[in-house]
């Protein structure tokens, strides 16, 4: 399979009734993607797992959990990244708020993170099927969330740093992912035993594509945190999950009867909001 057809499978399924933020007008929950492709042996993802802890998956010990009884070395894996961007709907209707999010936003962390979940066991399967055994690590049962020691809660497998591994962008001052399409979005793997070309990264630092670490200029997401959780020395991930967990996700519950836990009030109303502001528009 070569990753035009994994492009199209993608792509196809977005197209579907399936991508819905469960609106009246039918409206989908995301944009066209974008992928990126890293080799299961980059040794980045070893470099996250010692940066984050042991605890973390590198994509070998992610597949093996699936196929425990496969004889696979990471060489022989290929790690699939994907983005979703938000809709211009949503991100309008998200620029007017300023305490709370807005009620597509609150639905793209519901219903489209639900689509989302369809979408990577979808691929996994599908490439399965076709003689590629593939996993979603963040499908696992035992994917979970952990202390870690330098960066406080973090999970067994992250979709923002494969995306970042895969080429697809670089974090920026509020942890959140700087891609072409910009930072309002959603992410997700499959790690397959398939030969696929890795992408060549645009950059050699991990924060090389904000603004404020390249030139010093922006922090325009630190006004559009509503409890400082971003300052000059990067993000409160304790603050921010704090009024996350305490303050939108009852509000959404109560307001849109959605579930999960939405803010992202920092993605948009920014340079990177829809694109990366060093580079040309997609």
């Amino acid at each position: 399979m070569k990753q035009q057809q994994i492009e199209i499978l993608v792509s196809e399924f977005c197209a579907s009734d399936r991508n819905t933020l469960e609106l009246p007008s039918g409206e989908p929950a995301w944009g066209s993607p974008l992928f990126g492709y890293a080799r299961g042996d980059d040794p980045l993802f070893e470099k996250i797992k010692d940066d984050i802890g042991s605890f973390y998956w590198t994509p070998l010990e992610a597949f093996r959990l699936a196929y425990p009884n496969e004889p696979v070395s990471a060489s022989e894996l290929s790690v699939i990244s994907y983005l979703l961007p938000q809709t211009e709907a949503t991100r309008k209707e998200q620029r007017i708020n300023t305490e709370l999010p807005g009620e597509r936003w609150a639905r793209s962390r519901y219903y489209g993170e639900a689509f989302n979940r369809d979408l990577r066991c979808y691929l996994a399967d599908e490439l399965s099927r076709q003689g590629y055994l593939a996993v979603a690590p963040e499908r696992l049962p035992a994917f979970a969330y952990q202390s870690s020691s330098a960066f406080g809660i973090a999970s067994n497998w992250s979709e923002r740093h494969t995306a970042w591994v895969a080429g697809l962008g670089t974090f920026g001052l509020s942890d959140g992912l700087i891609t072409r399409a910009g930072k309002a979005v959603r992410f997700g793997s499959v790690v397959a035993r398939i030969a696929l070309a890795p992408t060549t990264r645009e950059y050699e630092g991990h924060q090389d594509w904000c603004l404020w670490y390249a030139r010093g200029t922006c922090g325009a997401c630190m006004k559009r945190c509503p409890v400082a959780a971003i300052s000059e020395r990067g993000h409160d991930k304790d603050a921010c999950c704090t009024f996350i967990r305490t303050v939108t996700a009852p509000y959404v519950d109560k307001t849109f009867g959605t579930g999960d836990t939405p803010c992202g009030l920092c993605q948009v109303k920014i340079p990177c909001e829809a694109r990366s502001p060093l580079h040309p528009p997609v």
